[in-house]
């Protein structure tokens, strides 16, 4: 439920993540592909923080989990995954805070969630999508095997501006023939 690296934690949020998570969500750039605005003021991240600890990672719906640098106890970012009704497929996306991008925390965290959605919990597929100007997210779900399916033209509304969406799935077949 709570995936483990070498190098970090996938956990619950804790009341003492919001400054943290106010400070990386504040960040233009982290914000630019987001739904949210920046900044984000710490009261807001606190009453985020607070949501997304009284998630349950095994229901139905959004869960976002915390990512830490498990040598210095450092949150490094989320995880977010949206498991279907169905149980059997999910949505997943990430944020990672600027001054710790370019490290492969990403791709751990990523790679992390994708085994313990698929080898732990028998996911049949998970998907995800991003802006298209987003580049660096699209190349790490190819990384990671995703294959992109679609590309919705002005699909979203975001920030004063229509955006094209980029839509990617991977199957537990493909994963295993990676993974093995």
């Amino acid at each position: 439920m709570f995936p483990q690296t070498d190098r970090l934690s996938l956990r619950r949020f804790r009341p003492e993540d919001a400054p943290a998570l106010a400070a990386y969500r504040s960040d233009p750039e982290v914000a630019r592909y987001q739904s949210w605005a920046s900044p984000v003021p710490v009261e807001a991240a606190d009453a985020l923080v607070r949501s997304y600890a009284a998630g349950d990672p095994a229901e139905p719906g959004w869960f976002q989990y915390a990512v830490e640098l498990k040598a210095h106890g450092a949150l490094v970012g989320d995880v977010a995954v949206c498991l279907h009704e169905n149980r059997m497929q999910a949505e997943i996306g990430f944020t990672i805070a600027p001054d710790r991008q370019g490290r492969g925390y990403a791709t751990e965290a990523v790679g992390a969630m994708l085994r313990e959605l698929f080898d732990e919990r028998g996911l049949h597929r998970v998907s995800a999508e991003c802006d298209a100007r987003n580049t660096a997210s699209a190349r790490l779900l190819e990384r990671m095997g995703f294959q992109r399916e679609g590309r919705r033209p002005e699909f979203t509304w975001l920030k004063g501006e229509w955006t094209d969406d980029l839509l990617f799935g991977l199957l537990a077949e493909r994963w295993r023939a990676l993974t093995a």
